[in-house]
């Protein structure tokens, strides 16, 4: 029996006793300082290489995010096809081989080629994370299924606080160099981490693989269609994405014009809103085993709705603040509830599918949004674009109610032995 059986009744302890778990997290630790480290440091590399050049800062954010689009399904696609331990670990390992041929470009004088770094990562990303979502539906037990998300929203949050400070903190101490040789030490590590996951199962060859890849696709949007519950999270993604995309560029004028405050400002509100997260995670993981994913996400998105609709109207810099903490301190259970509804009604061998499809759907409707959001802003008042935007959730709890009365698909019980 796997150590994922041990216990029929979930318990923080055997929770972590589980060798999946372990190491599914510390390679998350990894991955995340990689990241972050990345993230900050190209970022502030780039603005003193370009003196501030909006152009060139923009793409690094297209580095980031196009890769969403354009492989989010494709790679979901693949990550139903290939083993996920390998997919993983390969993605890894490609990632740390991208980022080591940036530091002999750098030494020789090529900065430019920085912006490839980010790009190979975010692109590999796509082939890794429905991987990784699918070794959690094979390992973790569903009694245990929303601990789980919680635990790694929690680790997130946390990284969105320290990740900042420790990408800064290199970049300014050591230089790009040594940041970028951090990046891609972190990449390999996370590589060497995973190896000890659980073998992946052995598929059965007897019978070849006749679909070709753009059939299994096909089999993918279908398979969405034909579950209700997924139909229902895909269109609360769609509104949750338009919702947060038109307001989440305008932060520095809610502080500035809202509030009368300087710019420098705005940290305190992201520092309020991170560490919410960070409680919000720990509160979801006591409730986790209480309520429905599809509760925690809806009451998450109503909350959501009266907070944005209160930094619309309010010009209380204590009520904003409160506002931006009560925001984030609910944001962890409506990840952790998305997370939990797509692993519970998808089969495994769609997993990856089905996360490919609708992630897309978030964030294709985001950036729609948040390139209008400019233009938005100089015709109607930051009041009107922060109610509509509250008004928006209200439609995406609406689209979640039907759910509530529905039960999720049952979950698997991991099928392999922890060796």
């Amino acid at each position: 029996m796997s150590q994922a059986n041990a216990q029929s009744e979930p318990t923080m302890r055997s929770f972590f006793a589980n060798r999946f778990v372990q190491t599914i997290m510390l390679s998350g630790i990894l991955l995340q300082i990689g990241i972050w480290i990345r993230n900050f440091a190209i970022l502030l590399y780039v603005t003193d290489m370009t003196n501030n050049d909006p152009y060139s800062l923009s793409l690094i954010s297209v580095a980031e995010f196009a890769p969403i689009f354009i492989f989010s399904f494709i790679g979901g696609a693949f990550a139903d096809r290939w083993r996920p331990k390998l997919t993983m670990v390969w993605c890894d390992l490609l990632s740390a081989a991208s980022v080591f041929v940036i530091l002999i470009t750098l030494y020789m004088g090529s900065w430019k080629a920085i912006f490839f770094a980010t790009l190979v990562s975010s692109i590999l990303s796509q082939f890794s994370q429905p991987s990784n979502m699918k070794l959690f539906k094979v390992h973790v037990p569903a009694s245990q299924m929303q601990l789980g998300m919680s635990m790694f929203q929690s680790m997130m949050a946390i990284f969105m606080i320290l990740g900042p400070m420790l990408g800064s903190f290199i970049y300014y101490r050591f230089g790009i160099e040594t940041a970028v040789a951090i990046m891609g030490a972190c990449f390999l590590l996370s590589a060497l981490v995973l190896t000890f996951l659980p073998k992946d199962m052995k598929e059965d060859t007897s019978e070849p693989r006749t679909t070709h890849i753009f059939t299994e696709m096909g089999q993918g949007f279908r398979y969405v269609l034909r579950n209700r519950m997924l139909v229902i999270l895909g269109g609360c993604f769609a509104v949750a994405g338009l919702a947060i995309g038109l307001i989440s560029p305008l932060g520095i004028f809610l502080v500035t014009e809202q509030l009368g405050l300087e710019k420098s400002s705005l940290q305190w509100f992201m520092a309020a809103n991170g560490a919410a997260m960070i409680i919000g995670g720990g509160v979801t993981m006591a409730f986790a085993k209480k309520i429905s994913p599809q509760a925690m996400l809806t009451v998450g998105m109503a909350v959501s709705a009266a907070t944005f609709a209160m930094l619309g109207v309010t010009h209380l810099v204590w009520l904003a603040l409160l506002m931006q903490f009560i925001s984030g301190l609910v944001m962890p259970a409506i990840q952790i509830g998305i997370s939990t509804l797509i692993l519970g009604n998808a089969e495994e061998s769609f997993v990856g599918r089905v996360n490919g499809i609708l992630t897309p759907l978030f964030m294709g409707s985001m950036v729609i949004t948040m390139s209008l959001a400019g233009t938005i802003k100089a015709s109607f008042s930051l009041e009107s674009i922060y109610l509509t935007s509250a008004l928006l959730f209200v439609i995406g709890v609406g689209i979640m109610v039907p759910s509530l009365k529905m039960k999720s698909a049952p979950i698997p019980q991991p099928s392999s032995e922890l060796k």
